[in-house]
């Protein structure tokens, strides 16, 4: 099945005023929307987030994360460019979803990081898979991006699908609670992490 726009609506939003689209025909089967400011068909060089659904992060504002920081950050990038959008994709917890995102946290509490945690529970690093970011950006005739990114595997998964992607890093604050959890993504999981923001207390 084709992807499909199957609504568009005004969302407004303290970033401004933006269009959250619905699609139907997503291999996974799943719900994905994007968010988009301005007019984005057939643009070149969009500014774009990828985001992956992060409950704890995006909606309860957890510090155990940078998931709900890097989201308002794009959306207010976005908002200043006048024109871009994010994607939010339902993988929440790199793909291996809200409980065993909450069983991870439990072996972090115990003295794992994330990735040993996930190996712990039976899950590889990362099971998150960008195709439906793919198809929503080919559906929209987008055909590269500007990707604000810390983490180069988005970046590659665009490229090997044929959308051209330059990183834009995205900062985020430092803090007690999620400096290990940034370090342990720089360190086994390979992304970038900028330095030039200030650390802040928890």
């Amino acid at each position: 099945m084709t992807l499909q726009i199957a609504s568009t609506v005004r969302l407004p939003t303290r970033h401004g005023e933006f269009a959250l689209m619905g699609f139907t025909g997503f291999v996974d089967g799943l719900e994905h929307v994007a968010l988009v400011k301005g007019a984005v068909r057939g643009r070149a060089d969009v500014l774009v987030r990828i985001h992956s659904e992060c409950l704890t992060g995006d909606v309860f504002g957890s510090r155990r994360c940078d998931c709900g920081e890097q989201l308002d950050a794009a959306l207010e990038k976005i908002a200043a460019a006048g024109a871009g959008l994010v994607i939010y994709l339902r993988q929440e917890g790199r793909g291996i979803g809200l409980t065993n995102k909450l069983r991870a946290y439990a072996l972090q509490d115990a003295g794992m990081d994330t990735v040993e945690a996930n190996h712990a529970l039976g899950f590889a690093d990362d099971l998150r898979d960008f195709t439906a970011a793919v198809d929503i950006l080919k559906a929209l005739e987008i055909p590269n991006v500007q990707l604000m990114t810390n983490n180069p595997r988005k970046v590659d998964g665009l490229l090997s699908a044929g959308i051209d992607a330059v990183r834009v890093p995205l900062l985020s604050c430092v803090s007690v609670e999620n400096a290990a959890y940034l370090q342990t993504k720089a360190d086994k999981l390979g992304h970038l992490i900028p330095e030039s923001k200030s650390r802040v207390a928890s």
